[in-house]
């Protein structure tokens, strides 16, 4: 079991800020995350972030793992199903194995959707995806389906047109819906085949994923198509199942957190959707993450029994306590 000093759930606004923070500060950090950017990668036109006159979501996103990455920060794209709060160490569980902290940074936001099917869970990290943007490169002139909805299915399935040699999009409605040029984006490209009124029934392979089962909403005889990936593109939700009994939730299931970004269990710290903070926005998740980040700093310095940071300014002088 690999041990870092910080372990991030999410790679959204709020996680790549924290990690950004955490791995600039020295500390071994992980992020572990189904995909980079959240639900910011549902817009293509951010105007209200400070200093950026606009800028599309996944741009903006890609920038946060860019820099945190430059500092040393890790990334895994794999799915937590749980953690163990013990005495000084954190243990994430997720569905590829285990990983241990000192300190651990709940910032996961809403996660993306599954579709529930049979196939789903053993394939995960297979060849199932969440993320277009993060697995695309690795199918490369492959075969590669889109299953969703709206217009985040759209988008990966154009993205994904762009790099593999083949895209079945389905969607479960008669028909392409969503933003206008999005749609036509879909219409006008040749790779891409939309499967319209259908729903994936089953995945299926061996080590990785073969095929999917496709079936009609009148439930007849279902069809294989075969593919090398599948990638989920449902829309997002907030799970906090796998943290209940572990850090207190409001009765909206949101983390509660104080102003140092400290839940109720001692070295665990969270950050941006997830939260009881009000307004959902990613300025306000990256501050966030970066309060997350320094409080978790902190705690590890105490715990080593050594200086505590005030501040992230080199220039500034350090506070002890």
């Amino acid at each position: 079991m690999e041990t870092y000093d910080v372990i991030i759930i999410g790679g959204a606004a709020a996680g790549l800020t924290a990690s950004l923070y955490t791995a600039r500060q020295g500390l071994k950090t992980l992020v572990i995350t189904k995909d980079i950017g959240g639900q910011a990668l549902l817009t293509n036109d951010i105007q209200n972030y400070p200093g950026i006159m606009q800028i599309g979501g996944f741009e903006l996103m890609t920038k946060f793992q860019e820099q945190a990455a430059s500092y040393g920060a890790e990334f895994k794209y794999d799915e937590v199903v749980s953690i163990e709060n013990k005495p000084g160490e954190e243990v994430v569980s997720t569905t590829s194995g285990e990983y241990s902290c000192t300190a651990l940074i709940l910032a996961f936001g809403k996660t993306p959707r599954d579709l529930g099917v049979p196939g789903e869970q053993k394939f995960k990290g297979r060849g199932v995806s969440y993320c277009a943007v993060c697995d695309g490169p690795i199918f490369k002139n492959r075969v590669v389906s889109v299953a969703g909805v709206g217009d985040h299915a759209l988008q990966a399935a154009v993205y994904l047109a762009g790099v593999a040699s083949k895209v079945n999009l389905i969607l479960p409605g008669n028909d392409v819906r969503g933003d206008d040029s999005l749609v036509s984006a879909v219409k006008a490209d040749d790779k891409i085949v939309t499967s319209a009124g259908r729903k994936v029934k089953s995945i299926n392979g061996d080590k990785t994923v073969k095929s999917i089962l496709l079936q009609k909403g009148d439930g007849s005889e279902a069809e294989e198509v075969e593919t090398d990936a599948l990638f989920v593109e449902m829309g997002y939700i907030a799970r906090t199942e796998f943290v209940k009994g572990i850090v207190n939730l409001n009765k909206e299931n949101e983390i509660i957190i104080d102003k140092f970004g400290a839940t109720s269990a001692e070295g665990i710290f969270a950050a941006g959707d997830v939260t009881d903070v009000p307004y959902k926005q990613a300025v306000i998740s990256a501050g966030q993450g970066s309060i997350a980040a320094l409080s978790a700093y902190n705690y590890i310095q105490k715990l080593r029994g050594k200086p505590v940071s005030k501040t992230d300014w080199k220039s500034v002088k350090t506070v002890k306590q």
